[in-house]
């Protein structure tokens, strides 16, 4: 059994409720969600949520605006979660649609309440402190200062196909519908990028 983010005891497992790779099971839990189970959405959340931090923290200038746009989503989620078809890219591609949606009305109302604070990332630009970056696992290595100087050298595009593909975990098919493109373009952007992050080591290399 599983706790979920309320502190209650679940009888839904979480690795079900957020692998991709288990379309079926996961796929049980939704049906279970869409019922009004509250263990099957604290599920559904507990699994989600570092994912889902992750990418939010990677757009959002702290950490309470990413915890915000989580929480926001997954609000979303529960409210047109009868538009949830379970067809298509699959319920991990859904959540993912609706943060980008989440993060793009935050910037938009950052630059409303504080334009000259300059809330926006430049592409490949530095973060604030407190920003945890999402492939912080990736950069566990003795190469980290270097990797992580490659990684801030890809553009926006770049880093969001390999945060959604390699940090994510999202099959091609469904970040080609988070990003509304087609899944052999994503497996192609991704290669671009990869090879270009090899590119940016190999140069600060020599």
């Amino acid at each position: 059994m599983a706790t979920g983010p309320a502190g209650h005891t679940s009888q839904v497992p979480v690795a079900a409720a957020n692998d991709a790779t288990d379309r079926p099971a996961q796929d049980a839990v939704v049906a279970r969600a869409r019922t009004g189970s509250e263990e099957a959405w604290e599920a559904l959340y507990a699994g989600a949520y570092p994912k889902l931090l992750a990418y939010a923290r990677r757009r959002l200038p702290t950490l309470d605006h990413a915890r915000d746009a989580v929480a926001e989503t997954m609000t979303r989620a529960v409210a047109s979660i009868d538009s949830w078809s379970g067809a298509g890219a699959g319920f991990d591609a859904w959540l993912y649609g609706i943060l980008r949606h989440v993060v793009v009305d935050s910037r938009r109302a950052s630059r409303r309440e504080a334009p000259a604070r300059g809330t926006d990332l430049p592409s490949g630009g530095a973060e604030p402190e407190d920003h945890a970056q999402p492939h912080e696992p990736l950069l566990q290595t003795e190469d980290a200062v270097r990797l992580r100087a490659a990684y801030a050298g890809l553009n926006v595009e770049e880093q969001e196909i390999l945060e959604l593909r390699v940090v994510a975990g999202l099959p091609a098919d469904q970040v080609a519908r988070v990003l509304g493109r087609r899944p052999g373009a994503v497996r192609m952007a991704q290669s671009r990028a990869l090879a270009r992050l090899r590119r940016l080591l190999h140069e600060q290399a020599q």
